[in-house]
């Protein structure tokens, strides 16, 4: 089977955040806002922030991010994107903590950590926001500890819960009749006994996904009349197998993406899941420079954002499963990757999670170390409607990129997807003189040439690469 490589292609472009002027790696997603505030920090790595989400209020037309932080979780009011206001926090029941994952049902939102005790399960009512937000339940009378969770329709999954003073169980499920006092409905070893734990898990409709580590994904069916769960499937053993860590599904339930995060550097794995008999692997994407794959969200049938620790966040085209492609690139982590000297993508840094379904389209995304970004990846999944009424989605995929810009003494030039053929680059000034025209014998994947810019004046220069069927042009400054 053909393995097709995630392409990384960067340009970078300079941002200003709420507090200060940085420089990110972009492709096709722009930056609306940066936030950092947490001052409890995690180990050596310097680790912050964790999970993410989000949150519409429908009934005042409101838009929230809720992170997960070493000491606490906020709520912020993402409505205005480019201006973000943190409208209040909850403390957790201790801080470092490495784990925090978050999801809603209704107006309430739930919160776990897997960290060390003491610890305890969380759930908030957030109807009195952008106001407020009221505690309705932290305690340890359901479990204390707890890796992730999922919610599907009026039912919360938990994976690998641990009571006080308890080992953990694989996977429970509650019911939310009752949003603040969760109904302990089955554990999942009481049918199935041989799985050590669900690390996390995607539920639709009561079939579960569930990302076992080394015992690959899982698929079982919680049968809410017999108060039972049944295998349906298993996918282990399959190509780059490492530690099965989360995965996510198309509308259409055809298609899923799942991520190995150890050890680091896997791909990721798209498959076909249409047929649980039979289930296929259909393409492999990888990170160019080596990072980890860590938790993947699909929006509708054809776009999949994967957060990538040390590589920042990634948007794919994945409307053929078979040949998934990069669209957009988000680099949150700027410490490592092109250009850096952290290059060992070791440990737990960069980009955790990220959520994408709100109605604005906007993306929140954790940064491990750096913080909270507010990004606008809009651009790049457009959807219309044509004459006749079928949706059609455009997109913009570009090939080549330049930086840093502003530029000082060197420019670098990245090609992807252009091996075996011969590029022309050639730098133009605002007069129209050609002050470079080099070319090129791309011979990679991803195809990295620098360009001596000392000699040049400074000001504005046009970059146009030329070759088969390509012809794009980028703006840059020469600043000394």
């Amino acid at each position: 089977m053909r393995k097709i490589y995630f392409i990384s292609i960067v340009v970078m472009f300079a941002f200003v955040n709420l507090k200060s002027q940085t420089v990110y790696p972009s492709l096709n997603v722009t930056l609306l806002a940066h936030l950092n505030p947490e001052t409890d920090v995690t180990g050596a790595e310097g680790r912050k922030y964790s999970g993410c989400w989000g949150w519409y209020q429908s009934a005042k037309n409101k838009e929230y991010a809720i992170i997960g932080t070493s000491s606490k979780t906020y709520f912020i009011d993402v409505t205005n994107p480019t201006a973000p206001v943190i409208v209040d926090s909850v403390k957790a029941r201790r801080n470092g903590c490495t784990w925090r994952e978050i999801k809603t049902y209704q107006n309430y939102c739930y919160m776990v950590s897997d960290d060390g005790t003491p610890n305890s399960f969380q759930i908030v009512d957030m109807q009195y926001l952008p106001d407020s937000v009221h505690v309705a339940y932290d305690g340890t009378d359901y479990f204390e500890r707890c890796h992730t969770i999922y919610i599907d329709n009026d039912k919360l999954y938990c994976g690998a819960p641990s009571p006080v003073g308890q080992s953990y169980y694989n996977m429970q499920v509650y019911s939310l009749a009752t949003p603040t006092a969760p109904l302990l409905l089955r554990t999942l070893s009481q049918d199935i006994a041989n799985i050590s734990f669900a690390h996390d898990m995607f539920v639709r409709n009561d079939t579960v996904y569930a990302s076992c580590g080394g015992q690959g994904l899982q698929i079982y069916k919680y049968n809410a009349v017999a108060n039972t769960f049944s295998q349906m499937s298993s996918y282990s053993g399959y190509p780059y197998a490492g530690y099965n860590h989360s995965s996510w599904q198309t509308d259409n339930r055809k298609t899923m993406v799942f991520a190995d995060e150890v050890p680091n550097g896997l791909p990721a794995k798209v498959i076909d899941v249409s047929d649980f008999d039979n289930i296929t692997l259909m393409d492999t994407i990888r990170s160019n420079f080596g990072s980890t794959a860590h938790n993947p969200y699909v929006i509708g049938n054809n776009w999949c954002w994967m957060s990538t620790y040390h590589d920042g966040i990634y948007l794919y085209d994945i409307s053929n499963p078979a040949d998934s492609k990069v669209y957009g690139y988000f680099d949150t982590y700027t410490q490592a990757g092109i250009g850096n000297t952290d290059v060992t993508y070791s440990g737990y840094k960069g980009n955790w999670g990220a959520y994408p379904y709100l109605p604005s389209k906007i993306i929140i995304t954790c940064d491990m170390q750096n913080g909270i970004f507010i990004l606008d990846g809009d651009n790049t999944y457009k959807t219309t409607v044509n004459s006749t009424g079928v949706k059609q989605i455009t997109a913009t995929a570009s090939v080549f990129n330049v930086f840093p810009n502003p530029a000082k003494n060197e420019l670098t030039v990245l090609l992807a997807n252009q091996q075996t053929k011969q590029i022309a680059v050639k730098i133009v000034d605002v007069v129209g003189k050609v002050v470079a025209n080099p070319t090129f014998e791309v011979n990679q994947l991803i195809y990295k040439a620098t360009i001596n810019t000392t000699g040049f004046a400074n000001g504005c220069y046009n970059v146009i690469v030329t070759g088969e069927n390509l012809n794009e042009t980028k703006k840059i400054i020469i600043q000394h």
